[in-house]
C-alpha cells in the first residue's frame, strides 16, 4: 500500500469540489482536491458563455433568518462563516459568471482547502487498495475512495454527418456584429442556445434555433433547467414575425460548401417528416454537455446511462458498479434528472452534504446525526411544521432529499435532517421500527396545470380536503414500515409557502400520526398543538 495514500481524492475543484472538501475537512478525514485550472471554478471562467448566471440571487426577503434566506440564494455553498455569502459578491438577482468565480477563489482560501491546481486527471485505474489517479505531468495520486466532482466537461455532440464542420457554444464569438446580416441556426433548444439567440437578435438576418422536442419552459415545468424566462426574449420574436423561426426535426446533415455556407438537410417533425433543404452562414451547436468517462482504464470503467452522458448512481450517489467510486455536484443530477434541482449549486449542495453523512457512516462508523423527540402526534407534528415551514435543503431538492422521522417500541423517535429518500428506503437508517419520510413535493401532474390559472390556486389553498390533489408545493408525509408504505398525508398548499396554521395543518397532522403509529392523544390533536 502507498504510504501516502489519501482516504479521499475528489477531482474537481467548481462548487461541488470545494463544497465537499470543506465537510471531509471539517470531519477530520485525509483528502485532496485535483483541479485542473489554476484556481476554482475553471468551467466558470468561460460558461455560460454571455456570462449571466441564470442561478437566481434574491438578496431582499424580508427576514433575516440565513436558512430562509438560503432559499432564494442559489450560489452560496454551505459553510459554518456566516458571512461567507454570495451576496456579498453580488447584489444583481442573476449575477456575473465572474463573482462566482471569486467568491469560489475566496472560499477555498477562507478553509484552506488542500487543492491541486494544475493537475489534471488523465488517467484513472483500481491499484491494490483504492484508486490511482495519474495527472498530466505523470505524477499518482492515490485514496482508498474517489469523488468525481468534474461536471459535465465535454460537448454532447448530435450524431450528424458534417457537424463537425459547425461551430461549438464553447468557442463561438460572443460579439453580434460577427453576425450581421447572417443567417444563423442554432442547433438545441435549452438555455445555451436561447442565451446565444438572444445575443443575436438585434444583428442576424435571420435565426433559426432547431431541435427534435418542443421547448419546455422552467416556469411550467418547475424544472429550473428548462428554458428560463431571462433566456425567452427569441420567442417573442419568432411568435411575432420578425424573420426568426423555432424548428421541430432533426438535422439529418450539415454540408459546408466553397463559400463557406451551410446546406442543412433538415426533417420537420411536425409536417410528416417532410425533408427541406435549408441554407445558413453559420450554424452554432449548443446541445449540451456531458461527462468526460475517457480517463477511467477498463476495470474500473463507470456505467452510463441518459444516453451516456451521466454515470449510474446508486442511492448513495455511489457508481452501481464500481465500488468505492462516487460522484459529487451536478453528476448527481442522474438521480433526478430534469426533475428536481441536483444538476445545479443550490440543489447540489445539500446533496453533497448528505454525502459527506453517507461516508461518514458506511466507512468511520458516524451515525447520520440525529435529534430525539417524543413520539407523541403533538411532538411529531411540531418537529415537521418547524422543519418545513424553514428548510432550505426541502425546498430546493424536491421530492428528492427529505427529512426522516424513525419510531420503535419504547425508544425516543430519532429526526434525521436531509437523507436523500432513496436511501433512506435502502440505507441502514431505517432498518428497525417504523419511519417516516418529510418531503416537499409539487403534484404529480403539476406540469400539466396552467400555473397561471387562478381558479386551480384557488381552490387548492389551504384547503384541507383537496390537499392531496394540490399541484403547487407542499409538503407530503409518508409513512413506511419494513419498506411499505402504509399512509400518506398532504399539507394543504398555502400561496406564500406558511405550513402552519393550527387547524388547516398542524391539526391534520397529528391526526395523521395519531392514526398512523395508534396512539391516542385526542387533547392535543383537538387543540391542534
Amino acid at each position: 500500500m502507498h504510504s501516502d495514500r489519501l482516504e479521499y481524492l475528489v477531482v474537481g475543484g467548481g462548487p461541488a469540489g470545494l463544497q465537499l472538501g470543506q465537510l471531509l475537512q471539517a470531519a477530520g478525514h485525509g483528502y485532496r482536491i485535483l483541479e485542473s485550472g489554476q484556481a476554482p471554478g475553471t468551467f466558470f471562467r468561460t460558461f455560460p458563455r454571455h456570462r449571466k448566471l441564470i442561478s437566481i440571487n434574491k438578496v431582499h426577503n424580508g427576514t433575516d433568518d440565513p436558512e430562509l434566506n438560503l432559499r432564494m440564494d442559489w450560489n452560496s455553498l454551505l459553510s459554518p462563516d456566516p458571512g461567507l455569502l454570495f451576496a456579498r459578491y453580488s447584489r444583481r438577482y442573476f449575477p456575473h459568471a465572474d463573482d462566482l468565480v471569486r467568491y469560489l477563489a475566496d472560499f477555498a482560501e477562507t478553509f484552506k482547502l488542500d487543492i491541486a491546481y494544475d493537475t489534471r486527471a488523465v488517467r484513472i485505474r483500481r491499484d491494490e487498495d483504492g484508486f490511482s489517479v495519474t495527472d498530466q505531468h505523470g505524477q499518482s495520486h492515490h485514496s482508498r475512495r474517489l469523488i468525481m466532482a468534474t461536471g459535465l466537461t465535454r460537448p454532447n455532440t448530435p450524431d450528424i454527418p458534417g457537424i463537425e464542420t459547425a461551430e461549438d457554444y464553447s468557442v463561438v464569438s460572443v460579439d453580434p456584429d460577427d453576425f450581421i446580416d447572417q443567417r444563423v441556426l442554432i442547433l438545441g433548444k435549452g438555455n445555451s442556445a436561447l442565451e446565444t439567440a438572444d445575443n443575436l437578435v438585434e444583428t442576424a438576418a435571420v435565426i433559426h434555433v432547431a431541435g427534435p422536442h418542443s421547448i419546455r419552459m422552467a416556469w411550467n415545468t418547475h424544472y429550473v433547467g428548462h428554458l428560463r424566462a431571462v433566456n425567452n426574449n427569441f420567442l417573442d420574436t419568432y411568435q411575432l414575425k420578425s424573420q426568426n423561426a423555432l424548428l421541430d426535426g432533426e438535422a439529418l446533415s450539415i454540408e459546408k460548401g466553397d463559400d463557406g455556407r451551410y446546406r442543412v438537410r433538415f426533417s420537420f417533425s411536425r409536417a410528416d417528416e417532410v425533408v427541406k433543404e435549408l441554407q445558413y452562414d453559420r450554424v452554432i451547436v449548443c446541445t449540451g454537455f456531458r461527462f468526460d468517462a475517457s480517463v477511467f482504464d477498463c476495470d474500473c470503467q463507470p456505467e452510463l446511462v441518459i444516453n451516456d452522458r451521466f454515470a449510474a448512481l446508486s442511492p448513495a450517489y455511489e457508481s452501481v458498479n464500481v465500488p468505492g467510486l462516487y460522484f459529487a455536484g451536478t453528476l448527481m443530477q442522474q438521480r433526478d434528472f430534469k426533475k428536481s434541482t441536483g444538476g445545479f449549486i443550490h440543489g447540489f449542495r445539500y446533496a453533497v452534504r448528505s454525502l459527506s453523512h453517507i461516508l461518514d457512516e458506511r466507512h468511520h462508523d458516524r451515525p447520520w446525526p440525529h435529534q430525539p423527540l417524543d413520539t407523541t402526534p403533538t411532538a411529531l407534528a411540531d418537529a415537521v411544521v418547524a422543519r418545513v415551514n424553514r428548510s432550505s435543503a426541502l425546498w430546493q431538492q424536491f421530492g428528492v432529499i427529505g427529512d426522516l422521522i424513525v419510531t420503535a417500541p419504547g425508544e425516543p423517535a430519532r429526526y434525521h435532517e436531509e437523507v436523500p429518500v432513496a436511501y433512506a428506503q435502502e440505507g441502514q437508517l431505517a432498518e428497525s421500527g417504523d419511519y417516516f419520510t418529510i418531503t416537499l413535493e409539487y403534484g404529480p401532474d403539476h406540469d400539466k396545470v396552467d400555473p397561471f390559472d387562478i381558479t386551480v390556486r384557488r381552490t387548492a389553498q389551504n384547503s384541507v380536503d383537496d390537499a392531496f390533489d394540490a399541484a403547487y408545493l407542499h409538503p407530503v408525509i409518508r409513512h413506511y414500515r419494513d419498506g411499505e408504505l402504509l399512509g400518506t398525508h398532504h399539507l394543504a398548499e398555502n400561496l406564500e409557502n406558511e405550513w402552519d396554521h393550527p387547524e388547516v395543518h398542524h391539526a391534520p397532522l397529528a391526526k395523521f400520526f395519531a392514526r398512523e403509529l395508534d396512539i391516542q392523544h385526542p387533547t392535543a390533536v383537538a387543540a391542534g398543538r
